[in-house]
Formats: C-alpha cells, sequence, structure tokens
C-alpha cells in the first residue's frame, strides 16, 4: 500500500534548549533528567492512504524517549482529531504505527511500547504565537527564537527532523496523556511531508 501525508506541525518537549533528539544526542531536561517527553500536532493539508483521503486530519504524536534516539524503546501513542471518521483514525494508526513502512516504518524498529490511539478534539493555530490545543490532554503556546535579523532561528538536515528546515523556539503550557506528564520548553514548528516511499536514509521528514 501508499501513502503520503503533507503539511504543518508544532512540537514541544521537556527537553531544555535545545532539543538534541533531531541529532541522536542524549535528551537533557531543565532539571537534569535525561529523558525527552513530547507532544507533537499535525496538520494534514494532503494526505492518503490508498483510497483514504486523509486531507484536512488533525492529530498529536506523543512520545518518551529514555535515551538518545537510536537507543530505542520509544514509547508512543497517537490522539486523532475526533472529526475524522473511522478510516481516516484507522489509517493513520497504521501509517504511525509503523506497519505500513515508509518514514514510520524505519522508526518503528525503535518503538519499546506502542500506546495505542485515542479520539479528542486536536487543533494547531499559526500566528504570531502559535498554539495546539489536544482536549483534556495538551495545551501548548510556541514562541520561536530569533537571530541578530530578527528572523527566526532554523535547524536545516537533522538525522530524525520532522522537516528538511525547521523553526526553533520555546514552548509554555501542560501536557499530560497516555500517562506521560510533562512541562514544555522547547519546541519547534516547520512543514512536513511523509510517505510510504521515504529515500533510504534521509531524515523523516523528507
Amino acid at each position: 500500500m501508499t501513502w503520503t501525508i503533507s503539511g504543518n506541525y508544532l512540537a514541544g518537549c521537556s527537553c531544555a534548549m535545545v532539543c538534541g533528539c533531531a541529532v541522536d544526542a542524549n535528551p537533557r531536561d531543565p532539571h537534569g533528567r535525561e529523558e525527552c517527553l513530547g507532544c507533537n500536532v499535525f496538520h494534514v493539508a494532503e494526505g492518503r492512504l490508498d483510497d483514504v483521503d486523509l486531507s484536512g486530519v488533525d492529530f498529536a504524536l506523543y512520545n518518551h524517549f529514555p535515551s538518545h534516539l537510536t537507543a530505542g524503546d520509544w514509547k508512543i501513542g497517537v490522539v486523532v482529531d475526533e472529526k475524522a471518521s473511522d478510516a481516516q483514525a484507522d489509517a493513520l494508526e497504521r501509517i504511525l504505527s509503523g506497519r505500513e513502512g515508509g518514514a514510520f516504518g524505519e522508526l518503528s524498529q525503535f518503538y519499546g511500547e506502542y500506546l495505542g490511539l485515542e479520539r479528542a478534539p486536536v487543533s494547531l493555530t499559526d500566528g504570531e504565537k502559535a498554539r495546539v490545543s489536544v482536549e483534556g490532554k495538551s495545551e501548548l503556546t510556541f514562541e520561536p527564537l530569533r537571530g541578530p535579523d530578527g528572523g527566526p532561528t532554523t535547524m536545516k538536515n537533522a538525522m530524525f527532523g520532522f522537516a528538511p528546515e525547521f523553526t526553533l523556539g520555546r514552548t509554555t503550557g501542560r501536557s499530560s496523556a497516555f500517562g506521560l506528564s510533562f512541562e514544555p520548553s522547547y519546541g519547534e514548528q516547520g512543514d512536513f511531508t511523509f510517505s510510504s516511499e521515504a529515500p533510504e536514509g534521509a531524515p523523516i521528514g523528507r
């Protein structure tokens, strides 16, 4: 089966600035704990798994990384927006769990525990201070870091980037889902394209 999803995302996690997960470094939160707990919310502008149209669906991917990413033993949980159909939710679960191969199929070798799929209202709002909401679970606000010229600070060509280039920033708010609770600190946002035809050896978001 073939699939592709593309759109924009906003991610927040417990790591101190800057999260090392993208470059397979050991994570570290502001309290010195070497783990990464995160909430990553995606808006699918265009997408499809065979004959299931995924355009317009929002979903959240929750993570617990107990060490650097290639050490494995990840915990992963998914929340799909309640407005999505059951067929859309099932298609996304098959993609994100790695069962349909491609980008997430490669990443699934590092999964230690898949925590399953839940349904709740999920939204992502762009703007001066971008926000994500997963009702009853997560509320995050993102503010980009800026360089000397006032433009956003970005990272390019990261080994585990959700996108070829993404904006770095800070997040505030709260998050608690699948038994994974954390105080957000680091954040990032960008545009993503994931597919079943991901080039071998490419970062996840290529």
